[in-house]
């Protein structure tokens, strides 16, 4: 059901509105002012000398890698669980639906502790892989597996959202034609979920983008191998304040795109459908 426009509703309508925002400027300003402050903290030249320093480039090139790498993995290994949540039922769904969510909910040294404990040279399963000669933790891939942890929750809700969206008689139609599992997704599902789809990849680079908590626990913070852009920004605070506030600016800029991206995305589906 799509709202109903304020001048559609009349004079109580627009009431409505003047009354819900000056009941919303608080909150609104102040979650708008320290961005605003950090953004106005440093000059066009600071900034620019900021984001050609060593430090944020070897930073931003490792974060872009790492985040686009875990993107892909997230979509790939998330694509599966979305449409097991969004087109089955079967006992234990609420389980696996929990489970998912858990790196939303749990704090994210949680998560790069129990990383540690699971990959690490010592952990459960990183102990077998040190036996052969092989250490995940802060190591890159050590970077990788926490971003994966932590953004795949955003990527399978909202494709889930997507194929839900989805009428199952349209793919009902493509089987009783003959096609098969795969051709229905590619043919049917994939097309009509698709906005969810890439919207969710965007906000799962956005929250990898954005990890810092289960990196430094499982990765550390080595310069040039695991110091990704948020890390490089509590690096920077310590000796340059600066060259801090630059990073933390060039994170601000992707994570905006990245969002901004995402809703348009939406938006547009919506207007579609």
């Amino acid at each position: 059901m799509a709202f109903l426009n304020d001048t559609d509703r009349g004079p109580q309508g627009r009431r409505e509105l003047v009354g819900l925002a000056f009941a919303s400027a608080p909150l609104i300003l102040f979650l708008a002012i320290p961005f605003v402050a950090l953004v106005a903290s440093i000059s066009p030249a600071q900034w620019l000398h900021s984001v050609h320093s060593p430090d944020a480039i070897s930073a931003l090139a490792l974060t872009l890698r790492t985040t686009l790498l875990s993107t892909v993995i997230c979509i790939v290994g998330g694509l599966p669980v979305a449409l097991l949540l969004g087109r089955h039922r079967f006992r234990g769904r609420e389980f696996l639906d929990t489970l998912i969510d858990l790196p939303i909910s749990v704090p994210p040294v949680v998560v790069g502790v129990a990383l540690l404990m699971a990959f690490g040279r010592m952990g459960l399963i990183g102990k077998h892989f040190h036996a052969i000669g092989i250490d995940i933790g802060f190591t890159t891939a050590a970077v990788v597996l926490a971003q994966v942890v932590i953004a795949s929750p955003f990527f399978i809700k909202a494709a889930r959202a997507g194929i839900e969206g989805v009428d199952p008689r349209l793919e009902n139609a493509a089987r009783v034609l003959g096609a098969n599992p795969w051709r229905v997704f590619w043919t049917v599902t994939f097309p009509l979920a698709k906005p969810g789809l890439l919207a969710g990849g965007l906000l799962a680079w956005a929250r990898a983008l954005s990890e810092f908590g289960a990196t430094m626990m499982f990765a550390g913070n080595f310069p040039g191998r695991t110091q990704t852009l948020p890390l490089a920004v509590m690096s920077a605070f310590e000796s340059d304040l600066s060259l801090s506030v630059g990073i933390a600016t060039i994170s601000l800029i992707l994570s905006v795109v990245a969002l901004v991206g995402a809703k348009l995305i939406a938006r547009s589906w919506r207007t579609a459908w």
